[in-house]
Parts: C-alpha cells; structure tokens; sequence
C-alpha cells in the first residue's frame, strides 16, 4: 500500500470540501436524503472523488460509502475501503470547523489504515495497525484517567445521570469526538443507538492505537464490512474508565434493545 498516495488523495478530497465550504460560508446546495438527515453537494463530490483515487490505489478493494449505494459485493472483496466524505455535515452546513473527511481500509473485519482529513480544523490523523497513531504527525496517547466520575465527554449538555462527568466542547462529528480520546482531549464517547460503519471505522482504529479501548454500547468488539454494517452504539474511552463505563452504559442500551 502506497499510504503516501493514500494521505495524499485524502488529503486532496479534504481541501475540495474545505474550498466548497469557503471558510464556513458554504455555498453547496442541501437537502435531506431522510428526515433529519442532511446531505449535500460537497458530501457527493468528495465521495466521487475519492472513489476515483482510492480506486486506483486499490483496485482489488471493495466500497462502503454514507453516499453510495450499498451492494452485496464488498463482501467477497479482500479488502474494503470505508468512508465517509465529509463526517459531521450538520456543521459543516452551518459553517463550523467540526467535520471532517473519514476513510479507513479494512481486511478481514479489522481496521488496517485510518485517516481523518479536517481541514478547517488544520488537522491530519493517521493510524496504521500496529504501527500507532497521529494528528500533524506527532504521536497520539489515551489519557490515564481510573475514575469514571469527572470524566470528559465532548457534549453540548449532559444528561442528569451523568451530572458527575465534566462536559467539553463537541464537534458534529463523532470521528473528530473519538479521536479526541486518542489525544487525551477527553475521556469517553458513547453513543446508544444504531450507527454506521462508515462514522467510526478509521476513528476507532486511531482511537485504538493511542491506547483507547473502543467497543460497542455492551462493551462487545467491534467487526467491520459486516453484511449489515452497523452496530449498537459505540464506546471509546481512556482504558482505564472502560470497564465502569460500560457498566453504566449497558443497562441503557439493553433497554434500548428490549
């Protein structure tokens, strides 16, 4: 794998979104693809765009894209690239830095390369498996955090049963909030619904290779370019809170699940 053409094309597609985005006044059209659910002209250019790239760079890999339709033959590839153009597009339509451009590359369920792409934020995350992870090129480290209590999760508002964790400034989007535990920028993201393999692949393996723990909502591992891909939430945490955290959050999500 050429990852210096790998960056480079997600590099590249990062720039198109940022130019389109012009410096928060975005110019793109919109609309919803489902109730709630915006979607716009940059989130399509940037999909063809590192279709095309990606494609030359592996050709043999199969693709799971939020703007692509879905087909059964990613399943029989040998590897899969999956991405999201741009990750956070609720910011990125109302002119804020918190979004950014999601492509990992999977082989046999696992995350092997990840790669956020936030221009606005003037950041570049990169892991390799086994080989760490970094932002700007500087080596990432999970905090040592042991005590639930005082944890910091990127959210606009906690909830009450969560008065005893300690609320941080919260980007749309949830890659940029996962990797903000690879950083030490917080301690826990967690989410109880389904999501999408598409919004947490690259950034659970940054997340992973700094020393975070990721796993989904019942603290089970996560699979990737699973024939349904989702999962029941997602919890990244620094290691040490993860076994509380999931005890806190498991009972929500059985509930959830009925």
């Amino acid at each position: 794998m050429d990852e210096r053409a790998l960056v480079s094309a997600v590099a590249d597609a990062a720039d198109h979104a940022l130019a389109l985005w012009a410096g928060g006044q975005t110019r793109v059209k919109q609309w919803e693809k489902t109730p709630g659910q915006p979607v716009c002209e940059a989130d399509l250019a940037v999909d063809a765009m590192l279709r095309e790239r990606l494609s030359r760079i592996d050709p043999s890999a199969g693709w799971l894209s939020e703007e692509t339709a879905d087909t059964a033959d990613r399943l029989s590839a040998p590897r899969i690239w999956v991405v999201d153009p741009i990750d956070g597009t609720r910011d990125y339509l109302r002119g804020r830095a918190g979004w950014a451009v999601s492509v990992a590359l999977v082989e046999d369920g696992a995350v092997r390369i990840g790669i956020l792409a936030a221009p606005a934020r003037n950041e570049l995350w990169l892991a390799r498996a086994g080989g760490g992870a970094t932002r700007n090129g500087r080596p990432l480290r999970a905090g040592d955090r042991t005590s639930l209590s005082g944890a910091r999760v990127p959210a606009d508002q906690l909830p009450r049963a969560d008065a005893d964790l300690t609320a941080v400034g919260k980007p749309n989007s949830i890659a940029l909030r996962m990797a903000m535990v690879a950083a030490d920028e917080a301690d826990l993201v967690a989410t109880v619904r389904w999501g999408n393999e598409w919004d947490i692949a690259a950034a659970a393996l940054i997340a992973q290779e700094a020393g975070a723990t990721v796993t989904d909502a019942l603290g089970a591992g996560l699979r990737f370019n699973r024939p349904r891909p989702t999962a029941f939430g997602v919890l990244c945490t620094a290691p040490g809170i993860h076994d509380a955290a999931v005890e806190r959050l498991a009972p929500r999500a059985r509930e959830i699940l009925g």
